[in-house]
Formats: C-alpha cells, structure tokens, sequence
C-alpha cells in the first residue's frame, strides 16, 4: 500500500499541478542545486508511485505499449509517455502546418499511427509489378504460329524438292496457286518479286526469306495481294501496277486465247479491266488505290473466279470481253474522226441521242470527274469508259454519285425543285415538238417525293428512275 501524503504535501502537490510543468523539468541533475529539491522530489515520488498503481494507468499504458509494437514506432511512444502525464491522457502536440496537398486527417493519439502518405520525407513505397502487355504491333506483320510455319517450310520442301537450282516460272505456278492460295496469274509478278536479280530461278532460300520469313504467309489476302503488287517506294497501287497480272491473265487464261493473234486489242481489254477496277473501287478518283479500298472491295473474289472460270465471259465482274467489247465499239462508234478523243457533238449522238444538251454540258464542264484526257473539250477512252458505266448500270453507288453530281447546279450536295425543273425542261420540249402529250413537271415532282420521301429536300442520292427522267 502507498502511504497517503501529508497535508503539507497535498499543498506542494497542489502547487506542482498549477504549475504545467515541461517533461525536462520532471528530470531535474542532482547536480543542480534548487530550494526545497528533495522535499519536491519526495512529493513526486509520491504522486508517481500512486499514479502508476491506478487500474487506468495499467490500462493506458498497455494499450499505448501494444500501439507502438504494432506501429513499428516505439521510440516515439516512449516520448509521449511524459507528455501524457502531464496532460493527463490529452492529444499529443500538434504537427506543424502541412500542405494542403497532404493528407488533413487529425492526428490523434486515439486515431492510431500517421498515414503514411501524410510524410514527405517517408521513401516511396514499392511499386506494384508492372503488367506485361504482349506486343500487338509488328512491322513486317505478325508471325505465324510455330506449327503453321514448320508445316509451311515442310510444303515448300515438297515442291522444291529435286530443283537444287531453283524452279523457273512455269514450274512456279503451282507454287503460286497450291502454297500461296493466289490466282495463278500471279506467278509472273510474284516471281519477278522474289527473283531481284533477273537469274530467271526462284530458289528454296529466297522463297523462304520472301514468303515466311517476312510473314507474308500470316497477312490476309487482300495484303498479300496489296504487297506484291504494289512498287516498293508506294503506299497505294497505281494502274501500272495490274499490267503483270493482266498479261499472265492473257497469255494463258483459255478464254483469251483467240486474243492472242491481235496484240493491240489485247492492250485495250487489259485497260478497260483496270479502268473497271479503279471506277469501282477507288471512289475518290485520285488514281491511287489504296489497301483499305482494296479490302472493302470485291477483287479478290473476282480474281479467283477469273482462274477457276474458263469462260471469261461468266465472269461478270471486271474481267468479261463480251463488256469489253460493248464499250470499246461504242466508243469506236461514237469517234467518227478515230483520234481517239469524243468530243460534246459525238457525245450526244450516245443511245440515239438519248442525252440532253444541258446534261451533256454538265459531263464536258467536268464537274462529275475531271477528264483524264489532257485536251481540252475533249474526252479521251478512260474518260468514256467511266461515263458508260455509269450510264448503263445506274443502280451503283458510283453511278449515282456521278450523276448527282451532274444534277446538283450548285454543288451544295441537296437537289432542289428548281435544280430538277431545269434539266426537265429540255425534255418537255422533246416532248411537244414529237407531238407526245406533255407530261407536267408538277406531276414528276410529286412522283418523285413519293418515291423517295425526303424530310426536306432531296439530300440523297437520287434514285436512278429520276436520273433516267431527268437525263
């Protein structure tokens, strides 16, 4: 048992508490000679030794024991413990202003440890193990997977085999159609690809560094096709650029065969094909065709079917000669002078004189595509082979566009009543001076608002029964 104090040193004790005394004071030398030090010290002894014997003092202390051991920070509960008896259980002495980018939570001693995000001297703490992402990109196209190249290299080994030279470009036919899965008429420029040099072989190894090793073989059709094709120096295709394919196409697709003894009309077929292929696919008419008109659009199949159709006829799309045929007597027709230019009189003989004067004007002003021809008021065979096709297959959407085109007087893209009553004109007169009941422009208008049922003007393209109407 503590022995109770004496009410002279209940006094002093009283004097002590009123005095808010700092930690350093409770800890005077003994070398340090004060009035009335060990009456002082016998009063402190007292008060400490009564004050540890309190069941809230155990308490307290064992719980400020167990912060510290969890907090890693003994030292620093050691140094509040004095503060604490002192300030009987208060929070501990404020930090000093932070920025307000840090952390504003209170920091008591109740509140546990510090966030450890509030200290800027604390060392940043361990990054988190960074997610590794595969790579998506590659250069020269993806890698095929390790089982489909050895298959590939073991194919290659088959068709290569007893051919230590190489295999000159008959033999590499099948290596172009059974190993590439491309039209055979693709031997010639494939093989003028891989054969740099001119030697007129194509050995295993340079097969192997151009098709596998560059991952030609894991792009898609419409990239290999683009990729071979295409000069090295480009990121389009230009219309020299099919004349390889479309001579091996003459010089061995049976269809063509009859061509042969006629060599300038076998140039005339090859450019219609190619003038074909660009008024479909290259709608912007920049001569360029690029890799993503060339995926959007149907060739590839065309050409498959162009080598496994021995009638070259059946193959409607580009490649058929009875269309070459048309066009080019049409055009031939049409070229009274055979100076190979049309001029506005020769047009609008075209279908019995089918056009009228103002549309006529329109093609020649050259405001639905610019003439490739170079002379002016003239239009050259490129020229009038996008006319025709757009004049007999309206249903396209490059028909549609071109016509459009000649249709809207202001080039705002919408056509109004007045734009489509001035090329009607033309053809209510036709119409009187054939002694044909007339038909009312009014009457064709209201036709044509219920067929197409605009919302405000005409502002799409126009179907072609009104092309039809108004042409």
């Amino acid at each position: 048992m503590v022995e109770a104090p004496a009410p002279s040193d209940l006094s002093a004790a009283a004097q002590v508490s009123a005095l808010s005394l700092q930690v350093d004071l409770l800890q005077l030398p003994p070398e340090v000679p004060a009035p009335g030090a060990p009456a002082l010290r016998g009063v402190l002894d007292h008060l400490f030794a009564h004050w540890l014997s309190l069941p809230e003092t155990a308490a307290l202390l064992a719980s400020l024991v167990h912060k510290a051991k969890a907090s890693g920070a003994a030292a620093a509960g050691a140094s509040m413990l004095p503060s604490m008896m002192l300030q009987g259980g208060a929070a501990v002495p404020p930090l000093s202003p932070r920025s307000p980018r840090l952390s504003r939570r209170p920091s008591s001693l109740g509140s546990g440890p510090p966030h450890r995000s509030a200290s800027p001297l604390r060392p940043p703490a361990a990054r988190s193990a960074k997610e590794v992402i595969p790579q998506f990109y590659f250069q020269d196209g993806r890698p095929p997977p390790y089982e489909v190249r050895k298959q590939c290299i073991s194919t290659v080994d088959q068709l290569f085999a007893g051919h230590s030279n190489g295999l000159r470009a008959p033999e590499f036919r099948m290596v172009t159609r059974e190993l590439c899965k491309l039209p055979t008429f693709f031997t010639t420029v494939l093989f003028d690809k891989i054969d740099k040099e001119g030697t007129g072989f194509v050995t295993r190894e340079a097969f192997i560094v151009f098709w596998v090793n560059s991952n030609l073989m894991s792009m898609d059709s419409a990239t290999q096709v683009f990729t071979i094709l295409k000069q090295q120096n480009r990121n389009y295709l230009a219309k020299e650029d099919f004349k390889p394919i479309l001579k091996d196409l003459l010089d061995n697709h049976p269809g063509l065969e009859f061509l042969k003894s006629t060599p300038e009309f076998q140039e005339r077929y090859a450019e219609t094909v190619v003038y074909r292929i660009f008024y479909c696919l290259n709608r912007i008419g920049s001569g360029q065709l690029t890799l993503r008109e060339l995926k959007h659009g149907n060739l590839l199949s065309a050409l498959r079917h162009a080598d496994d159709e021995e009638d070259i006829n059946k193959v409607l799309r580009y490649f058929s000669y009875e269309h070459f045929y048309v066009i080019y007597c049409k055009f031939w027709e049409l070229d009274t002078d055979h100076d190979f230019f049309i001029d506005k009189e020769n047009l609008i003989k075209y279908g019995n004189h089918a056009l009228t004067y103002r549309i006529v004007d329109r093609i020649f002003s050259e405001v639905p595509r610019k003439f490739t021809s170079k002379v002016e008021g003239k239009m050259g065979y490129e020229d009038f082979v996008h006319f025709i096709l757009s004049e007999e297959d309206k249903s396209s959407a490059p028909s549609q566009e071109y016509w459009f085109k000649c249709i809207d007087l202001d080039g705002n893209g919408i056509l109004t009543h007045i734009e489509l009553q001035f090329f009607f004109e033309e053809q209510l007169h036709r119409m009187e001076c054939m002694a044909q009941e007339p038909v009312l422009f009014e009457d064709i208008l209201c036709q044509l608002i219920d067929m197409i049922g605009p919302e405000v003007a005409f502002s799409t393209f126009v179907h072609f029964h009104v092309i039809d109407i108004l042409c």
